[in-house]
């Protein structure tokens, strides 16, 4: 970076100052970190952490201890593994301990919610969700209205964006018309990083006599909720992002108790009431929790890596891993405007705190060759179709120097045009 820019704030010295005064670094540790690599891509897959090595490995050894005895032995008893870990997650999301259960995938849950929450009758027919939503959110409330006898492009509302970046929650709110049956939106728009209004438009849509619920894969890990309070109906996660859970970790959901003794959509075994579940009887006794909306056998060895690091959660406390995620953030946009400004850069993910998760997305016609150049430059990014750069600095193990280094080395490319020598054309995954 030009040395004119070098006063205090905007030096390497700063930065590492700001990593001095972080009560966080400790976590850094933790993680199994390659020292050539920044990487800043914690919200599509978290890096793994010793912790949740260590209890991959203490289910292993179960598994060879016990064999079928690990299901009620050890110290991670397989059969109430799911409740276990629910319960270390509810503390991430305002919520009562019954109410969170980790299962299945997040497609999967939002089918299995979708299927018990979705009761069209008379007028009510329709779901509300939007056009900027992750697409496999929009193909379940497809395929739920086709189970429905409902035709999707009729059934479907999805509230439109006028930037193509956010939504407008007055614009949310206008669609709560007296057609809508449910409502499915995302908590963190995936592409910006927009934060909704969880507790006004779950107010909203209870005034109308809807129901709600929201998808938390982009938040949860990065943002505090209070799921209780806000009177949220239901929601549904990831764990491989912020959590830190591995790829393919076992999703999660949380059902509010104001709903228990509602039948799970899609019934199976494991809805079942653990004292009930072994009577081996062809009619359901659901689990009189958020346990009901399980479906089968827990993904055991999926759900491992998850004990390690909600343990680590709970000792780091998501009020300081939410401030400091808006220091690094506030850090990286500040640096952004001062070393990349005249480079047609454009940041799109709101600015204000409340409004803004845990990534920064930048704007650029040549995305895809910025971050073909980063890559190659030692630092991860995320590439978002058609021109969109996810910029991830992870409270847990990223570093304010790291965020200093990724704008000096985004600088270094833009001035000496180093991604001119990569293909436009994005990757088989981006």
């Amino acid at each position: 970076m030009s040395a004119d820019h070098n006063s205090d704030r905007w030096s390497r010295e700063h930065a590492r100052e700001l990593d001095q005064q972080d009560p966080l670094s400790g976590f850094r540790d933790e993680f199994y970190l390659n020292k050539d690599v920044i990487y800043f891509d914690g919200n599509s897959l978290g890096l793994l952490s010793k912790r949740a090595e260590q209890s991959v490995q203490e289910v292993m050894d179960s598994w060879k201890r016990y064999g079928i005895d690990g299901w009620t032995s050890g110290e991670h008893p397989w059969y109430y593994m799911a409740e276990t870990l629910g319960n270390l997650s509810a503390t991430l999301l305002g919520a009562g301990q019954e109410e969170v259960v980790i299962t299945g995938s997040t497609t999967v849950n939002l089918h299995q919610l979708v299927a018990a929450f979705y009761q069209p009758n008379g007028n009510r027919t329709k779901i509300l969700a939007d056009e900027l939503n992750f697409p496999s959110d929009i193909y379940a409330l497809q395929s739920q209205l086709r189970q429905k006898g409902y035709e999707p492009n009729e059934h479907l509302v999805q509230v439109k964006s006028t930037d193509g970046k956010t939504l407008d929650e007055e614009a949310i709110i206008a669609e709560m018309s007296d057609e809508i049956a449910l409502i499915v939106l995302p908590s963190v728009l995936y592409r910006s990083g927009q934060i909704i209004d969880m507790k006004r438009l779950t107010e909203a849509a209870h005034s109308r006599g809807i129901l709600i619920g929201f998808d938390l894969c982009h938040s949860i890990g990065a943002v505090p909720h209070q799921l209780d309070e806000w009177g949220v109906d239901f929601a549904f996660w990831c764990t491989y992002k912020h959590l830190n859970g591995g790829p393919g970790s076992v999703g999660g959901l949380y059902v509010n108790r104001r709903h228990f003794g509602k039948a799970p959509g899609l019934a199976g075994w494991f809805s079942s009431d653990k004292e009930k579940q072994f009577d081996m009887e062809h009619t359901l006794t659901p689990a009189s929790t958020a346990g009901a909306f399980q479906i089968g056998t827990p993904h055991i060895l999926s759900m491992a890596p998850l004990i390690g690091s909600l343990n680590m959660f709970e000792e780091a406390g998501m009020d300081r891993i939410r401030s400091k995620s808006l220091q690094l953030t506030d850090y990286l946009l500040y640096l952004i405007d001062h070393f990349l400004a005249g480079y047609h850069f454009t940041v799109a993910n709101p600015l204000m705190h409340k409004a803004r998760g845990g990534h920064v997305f930048l704007e650029h016609e040549e995305a895809v060759r910025i971050c073909k150049a980063l890559k190659e430059a030692g630092v991860v990014p995320d590439f978002r179709s058609p021109n969109g750069i996810r910029l991830a600095p992870v409270a847990l193990y990223n570093t304010f120097e790291e965020v200093w280094q990724v704008v000096d080395i985004l600088h270094t490319i833009m001035v000496e045009e180093r991604y001119k020598q990569f293909e436009k054309k994005r990757e088989v995954i981006a």
